[in-house]
């Protein structure tokens, strides 16, 4: 039974009441959570409180960094067993599991070395003054992570906020909990501080609204849908409490005709079958010029029917989806796209050794649909890709914008002029030519437009989010 961690403790909920933990792969539970309530939420943040007007104010920001640099080490010595954790939360193939793991290590790594260096400036003004600023924490911060990307998105919040001087109260997934339990471990075995960082599980109705709505809570990390994040403002603005949301997207590959297709369509396939296709900003709509929309998708039809989901031990192209009501959610799409007309190109396989009982889909291939389908407007989170076709630039830009997401965007062209003309005329946080994702990038300033959210993680300028800026005024004469 996994407990929670609070004041760097292991203990079960307040109520006794647990959570079964589904392994997506077999659809069976093997293991349980604690299923947390309010009173669990005031604990974690009292113990915040406290650390947060204790020691950790008087913990100066190099030693925050050492901290965390310790932290990170601690991980990458951790590195397969956190692997393997997340593999059987998530459903991973071991290599994303893995790759999943070594970017939390970047993460501490990169704010370990971000802390000392988060500074303010001084600003010329009248005779007789001197004016500088600094920026200082929040104090105790809110982070609810998802399901997908567990120890990357904790990495990205967490490692930001402490590194910037606040402590932390996380609410993981119910679906993902194990790997983010047993990195806290590994944290209060390097010395990180009681109360510095706690993780209560539970329901979202349940632990995540409490913690939304606790009074002790000053900033609000959310990664998740639109319509939770719509509620999670309107809570947070009764108390003026500031949140940062990464909302989800519905991201377009844009594909000229003078596109190295050799290096796009690898690039192509991964970004909507990674994860099973459960990614916020999966590439799932593929926008293709004209000219080439046939030759292309004749190319990516023989390597999508040669893609294969399976068990995560297998190590295929993709595992299973999360729950049985995602996997439903997936194949209601795919039924409405059949009853509407849509024409499958092609199907990759579940592999026979698959148990039967998992939550497998097969990555799909969809063509010509239409701008307004649901296939093209709403967040499928699957392994589904629709391609549709355009004529020139203008019409490029308008269907890449035609939906109320905004978060990432691929663009594949070798004319150095399009490449920025459609850099600037995208509406999306991000923007990728001639690659997708950069590699992960945690360097990469991360958030939306529109209704994929507001604020940023990732790189230095979440520090900035985790920090509010103070202005000081001498008068000196």
């Amino acid at each position: 039974m996994a407990l929670n961690f609070l004041a760097n403790q292991d203990q079960p909920s307040r109520s006794g009441r647990t959570l079964d933990m589904i392994d997506p792969a077999l659809g069976i539970a093997f293991d349980t959570i604690p299923q947390s309530d309010a009173s669990d939420i005031d604990e974690a943040v009292s113990a915040a409180q406290a650390c947060w007007t204790g020691s950790w104010q008087k913990t100066s920001a190099a030693e925050r960094g050492r901290l965390l640099m310790a932290w990170s080490r601690a991980v990458h010595a951790h590195v397969d067993e956190l692997a393997a954790l997340e593999q059987k939360d998530c459903g991973k193939p071991t290599k994303q599991a893995l790759a999943d793991a070594n970017a939390l290590v970047r993460y501490l790594e990169f704010y370990a070395g971000a802390a000392d260096k988060l500074m303010g400036e001084t600003i010329p003004y009248q005779n007789g003054y001197s004016v500088l600023t600094w920026r200082e924490p929040h104090g105790v911060t809110g982070h609810i992570v998802p399901w997908n990307y567990p120890m990357q998105i904790f990495g990205r919040c967490v490692g930001g906020a402490l590194a910037a001087g606040n402590v932390c109260v996380v609410k993981p997934a119910e679906d993902a909990c194990l790997s983010l339990l047993r990195v806290a471990q590994l944290g209060r075995e390097v010395g990180l501080p009681a109360g510095a960082l706690n993780i209560v599980c539970g329901l979202g109705h349940e632990v995540g609204d409490a913690l939304v709505r606790h009074p002790g809570i000053e900033h609000i990390s959310f990664t998740g849908s639109p319509t939770v994040g719509t509620l999670i403002q309107q809570v947070a603005a009764q108390r003026h409490c500031p949140v940062t949301l990464e909302l989800g997207g519905k991201s377009p590959q844009i594909v000229f005709a003078d596109a190295d297709l050799d290096a796009a369509i690898p690039v192509v396939v991964n970004a909507i079958v990674q994860n099973a296709g459960q990614t916020c900003s999966a590439g799932s709509r593929l926008l293709i010029e004209r000219s080439i929309y046939e030759p292309l998708l004749a190319r990516l039809a023989t390597v999508f029917s040669g893609l294969r989901a399976g068990a995560p031990a297998m190590d295929l192209d993709l595992g299973p989806l999360i729950r049985a009501s995602q996997l439903e959610r997936v194949q209601a799409f795919l039924k409405q796209a059949e009853a509407d007309g849509i024409a499958t190109v092609a199907t990759g396989k579940v592999v026979a050794e698959a148990p039967v009982t998992g939550y497998f889909q097969a990555p799909v291939l969809l063509r010509d649909v239409p701008l307004q389908h649901r296939l093209a407007q709403e967040e499928v989170f699957g392994p589904v890709l629709s391609a549709m076709p355009f004529d020139d630039e203008a019409q490029a830009v308008e269907q890449a914008n035609a939906t109320q997401f905004g978060l990432v965007a691929g663009i594949w062209t070798r004319d150095g002029s399009r490449q920025f003309r459609m850099a600037k005329q995208v509406r999306s946080g991000q923007v990728f030519i001639n690659n997708y994702g950069a590699g992960g990038g945690v360097e990469l300033p991360f958030g939306g437009v529109k209704s994929s959210g507001h604020g940023r993680e990732k790189g230095f300028e979440a520090l900035y989010g985790f920090t509010t800026l103070k202005t000081v005024a001498f008068h000196h004469g």
